[in-house]
């Protein structure tokens, strides 16, 4: 049974998600801030962890921050508002994986955990493994390394690089990135996507022959320049 950290500090709307997940066969914990959620968190190993973004005590921001200090791995989903751009692009920026906006129906909700819990899944085949310039990509284990330098990296971040290596050398369409790694064509998650690519560009920085092109309007490309 999946397990599921539901972070809601409105009780008429944590109760209702509360009761349809648990109706859908997940086993919830459910905190209504941030403080309380961050604690069950370092108690419990989570699948996936739902977060509102306004909440007392830790706002789910800086949440987010501390589990992903603690865990790559889990998906976060951030609750947000309509209208409020601004937060989803914090949210990626601060280690969610995805959003969804309020309202919205238990049906997306659940459709929308579904293929977290599917595309986050380890591989059977575990044995995969990408040379990246002078780096040393080991998907399995969310791990970029170069000389003694190991940085770790979230999922989704993994999965986008994974993406990008292979097909190293092709331009990569947006929308094919998206539909990949994200699972939807959304003008939102492309915002995300770019925040996504410039971690990675981060990460990379150390090899100077490694560069992932913005293709103006198309996509991206990941290109390994061996005469730099």
């Amino acid at each position: 049974m999946h397990k599921i950290l539901l972070v809601e500090d409105d009780p008429n709307l944590g109760l209702v998600i509360n009761d349809n997940l648990t109706r859908n066969g997940y086993a919830v914990t459910l905190a209504t801030d941030g403080s309380s959620a961050w604690d069950a968190f370092k108690s419990n190993q989570y699948d996936l962890c739902i977060l509102d973004v306004m909440l007392p005590q830790k706002d789910g921001f800086t949440l987010a921050k501390d589990i992903r200090n603690k865990n790559t791995a889990v998906p976060i989903l951030f609750l947000t508002a309509k209208s409020m751009e601004e937060d989803r692009l914090n949210g990626f920026k601060s280690g969610g994986d995805d959003y969804i906006t309020k309202p919205f129906s238990m049906k997306e909700l659940i459709f929308r955990i579904e293929v977290f819990l599917k595309r986050s899944a380890k591989p059977q085949d575990n044995d995969i493994d990408f040379t990246i310039g002078q780096y040393k990509f080991d998907y399995q284990n969310l791990q970029l390394h170069i000389a003694d330098h190991i940085q770790t990296l979230t999922q989704k971040e993994a999965n986008l690089l994974k993406h990008l290596c292979e097909h190293q050398g092709q331009v990569v369409k947006r929308a094919e990135i998206l539909e990949a790694v994200w699972g939807s064509d959304d003008y939102f998650l492309g915002r995300s996507m770019d925040v996504f690519i410039s971690k990675l560009r981060k990460y990379l920085q150390k090899d100077p022959c490694i560069q992932i092109k913005n293709i103006h309007g198309v996509g991206f490309q990941l290109e390994i320049n061996l005469g730099v």
